[in-house]
């Protein structure tokens, strides 16, 4: 029997429809909907006719083809005529997502001098003297920039750089949303690693942070690498780091509900590409002995010759203890943890039967991931995706607004292992002991107190760890001399 999906907003659509306006009509045009798995959000009134009433109806799908069932559905109803159908994922982004605000107002001559020429010449010179104090008297101090070239979008691959721009501004307005960064999305039309590097490394000036966004592995290693050695602020990769952070969080968590250290788990990673090596390097951080990664040629393994890299030979070295051979089917016996990181449909309920006792399965692939939750759910103690029609959504949002807000007011050069460890507990700790369970083990994305305990224990690490610039005063405190 077919798994039935459930109906999500991210496929929502808005119908206007034409109704005779007589008793019961609006019942059976919200019957069919009905009839055909469409969940029915707001009816508005929007007009009358001669006969007859004008409502936007709308209704969540499970996805587009669905969407187009429930369509067709309305479109039978006799009295009933659709005039227009809005996609409301689609009506969100046009025109863009965010824009630039002035903080001040220029609404007088006096304003304008000083915001701008003659006074903004002294404000230059005193940069000029001393490059410090750009993080102080312009936006640096609480900017990032979200660099892509398009390469390796959500779960969609190689799509380019306009078609990443969406994903882009989303990034930039939870960063404003979640930790009040400013951030701004730059997409890049090259793929050459040497242009790349030397392109962010040009934008330093405007920047306190940059944050490097779904750009393919293995190029992705060297662009981050080098761009760390090579500037002195915060570079951050988010698919590699923030998704290996957040995962780190909910695992520590789900360790308390299935009792298992996590020296002693085996745990399956499908898809050794950027979030997947940086998954499996901070859960061993955290002590995890035997993790076996897996490509679309199947297990890595010390060597193994056939669609390796220098990131695949450096993990065939460092996991996969036992030297394990075979696709997912094959290695998954026996595991206690399945890490999803590769695309959809990967595993089936087959795959899941053969795990440990109390699996925990993080099937992360986006937008579809490896096994939906509806199918796994019999057969898993703790399921989570990366979704957010899901519960324990694995979601970044938790991560790199907070660790970016703390590497920037700690004015950090770097955002090293420590401030990553430090992330990931804090996440962790937003979950307390009576919220715990099964279906909560990750705050929500929502949750406010995450990305300032982040923020704050990210601060914290990077002091410690001698890698932070900034002391204790506060912005005001300037000095132009």
């Amino acid at each position: 029997m077919a798994t039935i999906l459930s109906p999500s907003e991210s496929y929502s659509i808005t119908m206007r429809v034409e109704i005779h306006n007589r008793p019961g009509m609006l019942g059976k045009v919200t019957t069919a909907i009905g009839e055909v798995g469409g969940d029915i959000g707001a009816v508005d009134l929007s007009g009358h006719g001669k006969g007859t009433v004008t409502r936007d109806i709308t209704a969540r799908a499970r996805g587009i083809d669905h969407a187009q069932e429930i369509i067709a559905a309305v479109r039978q109803v006799q009295g009933v005529k659709i005039v227009n159908v809005s996609d409301r994922t689609f009506i969100m982004h046009l025109g863009g997502k965010i824009e630039v605000n002035n903080k001040i107002p220029v609404k007088t001559r006096n304003d304008l001098s000083m915001a701008y020429t003659p006074g903004v010449a002294r404000v230059c010179m005193a940069i000029a003297k001393d490059i410090r104090k750009s993080y102080t008297l312009t936006i640096r101090r609480n900017t990032v920039a979200v660099v892509s070239d398009g390469t390796a979008v959500l779960g969609l691959g190689d799509i380019g750089p306009e078609a990443a721009m969406p994903v882009m501004e989303g990034k930039a307005m939870l960063f404003k949303e979640f930790a009040g960064i400013d951030a701004w999305p730059i997409c890049l039309a090259t793929k050459d690693t040497e242009e790349i590097i030397r392109i962010v490394k040009a934008l330093a000036p405007t920047f306190g942070g940059i944050n490097l966004e779904d750009i393919s592995a293995p190029r992705c290693f060297e662009i981050e690498d080098r761009l760390k050695a090579e500037m002195e602020i915060p570079v951050f990769h988010d698919d590699q780091h923030g998704t290996a952070v957040v995962v780190l969080a909910a695992l520590l968590n789900s360790l308390k509900i299935v009792k298992k250290r996590i020296e002693d788990m085996k745990i399956v990673v499908a898809g050794v590409g950027a979030s997947g090596v940086a998954c499996s390097k901070i859960i061993m951080n955290a002590g995890a002995r035997n993790i076996i990664g897996v490509d679309r040629v199947g297990a890595i393994y010390k060597g193994r010759k056939q669609h390796m890299n220098f990131m695949k030979d450096w993990y065939a070295e460092h996991t996969n203890p036992h030297n394990e051979k075979g696709k997912i089917s094959d290695v998954i016996a026996g595991a206690d943890m399945f890490l999803g990181l590769a695309g959809p449909g990967l595993i089936t309920v087959n795959d899941l039967k053969k795990m440990a006792k109390d699996p925990i399965v993080f099937a992360m692939a986006n937008p579809d991931p490896e096994i939906m939750p509806e199918e796994a759910a019999p057969f898993v103690r703790i399921m989570a995706t990366g979704r957010s029609d899901y519960p324990n959504q694995i979601n970044n949002v938790l991560c790199f607004p907070g660790i970016f807000r703390g590497a920037l007011d700690s004015r950090s050069v770097t955002i090293n292992e420590e401030m990553k460890l430090a992330a990931a507990y804090a996440i962790a700790s937003c979950v307390g002991k009576e919220e715990l369970s099964e279906d909560y083990i990750i705050p929500s994305v929502f949750n406010r107190k995450v990305s300032p305990a982040v923020a704050r224990e990210v601060s914290r690490a990077a002091h410690r760890t001698k890698v932070a610039r900034r002391t204790s005063r506060t912005y005001s405190e300037i000095n132009l001399e």
